[in-house]
């Protein structure tokens, strides 16, 4: 009898448990873009608000925007926010690591406090479909004819598009353009309309934008099934895997308690089918480093993008 009551109290508690799996927030977040409205960024705040919404119906997620240089206005004030666990703002690898390194930015890496990295976007080249340049062979071709004539667009200065124009400029022996834009939804319209030759963008944009733009490589261990016919940069002979991982992060007053609170909401967004689904079709691989994993992961990253920024020659005046 004992155990018949014991396993009807269990079964009671079972629905209630599945709610408390998320740790909903009492209040509103504001979650903070350092880029404007339209790129990869803001694209997965929709997916996220989305999400949150169907697991926290008590609570809105209002997405606000102070973009600027790269994303470093908004980064080198996040600390100016209240530390209160409903303000979030949205961080980028590398572009934390390589900012502070080139020097003209009012914040450090260890002035930014993540709490969560969720997704990781793959580099890949793209130009406009319009382009006479139909492979990456007449990409090299075009640029070798024309040394610093080709222009490719790219989110931002010292970030992840920009480190990857180098990387393919150094790999491919060519010397091209970067143009640097507020985020990717700025520099959207340009590439589309050929104002520039190209971009070094992220697999998201070229799968979104796939009746405007021709990708002609990316940088992934395999070809990306939505882009089945488009060669990775291995397999036109260099070892390049690599992108930009975004993820959240929190004044540096926010309490230990509270930073984990959101980690675990944000590993339940990550968690959820719909998220997969919204992730998979568009083009966003997803990843889980949460506060246990934070500090490993931070020392690894940043060590590692800064030998790369030693290569870009960032840092020397």
């Amino acid at each position: 009898m004992k155990k018949f009551i014991g396993a009807l109290a269990l079964a009671a508690l079972a629905p209630f448990a599945h709610a408390q799996s998320v740790p909903c927030p009492e209040k509103n977040v504001n979650y903070w873009q350092a880029f404007p409205p339209g790129g990869e960024s803001d694209l997965s705040a929709r997916h996220q608000q989305v999400v949150l919404r169907k697991k926290c119906a008590n609570i809105d997620t209002i997405i606000q925007y102070k973009a600027g240089a790269g994303g470093a206005l908004m980064w080198s004030q996040m600390n100016q926010l209240p530390g209160d666990g409903l303000n979030v703002v949205g961080v980028n690898l590398p572009h934390i690591v390589f900012q502070p390194i080139e020097g003209q930015v009012q914040y450090k890496t260890a002035d930014v406090t993540p709490v969560y990295w969720f997704h990781f976007t793959p580099d890949i080249l793209v130009v406009p479909s319009s382009s006479p340049i139909k492979t990456f062979q007449d990409f090299v071709k075009a640029a070798k004819a024309s040394p610093g004539k080709l222009s490719l667009g790219g989110s931002g200065q010292f970030s992840a598009n920009h480190a990857a124009h180098e990387r393919l400029d150094a790999a491919f022996g060519i010397q091209t353009l970067y143009v640097p834009f507020k985020g990717t939804g700025d520099m959207a319209t340009s590439v589309m309309g050929a104002q520039v030759d190209g971009a070094m963008t992220y697999t998201p944009f070229a799968i979104t934008n796939r009746e405007r733009i021709r990708p002609l490589a990316v940088a992934m261990d395999r070809r990306h099934p939505l882009m089945p016919d488009v060669p990775t940069f291995k397999e036109l002979g260099v070892d390049w895997v690599d992108g930009a991982y975004r993820g959240i992060g929190v004044p540096k007053s926010t309490s230990p308690e509270a930073r984990k609170r959101l980690s675990d909401l944000w590993r339940g967004l990550n968690n959820d089918a719909e998220m997969k689904e919204l992730a998979a079709k568009n083009g966003f691989e997803l990843v889980n480093v949460g506060v246990e994993e934070m500090d490993g992961f931070m020392a690894g990253k940043t060590k590692l993008y800064t030998e790369g920024a030693a290569r870009m020659g960032l840092g020397k005046k």
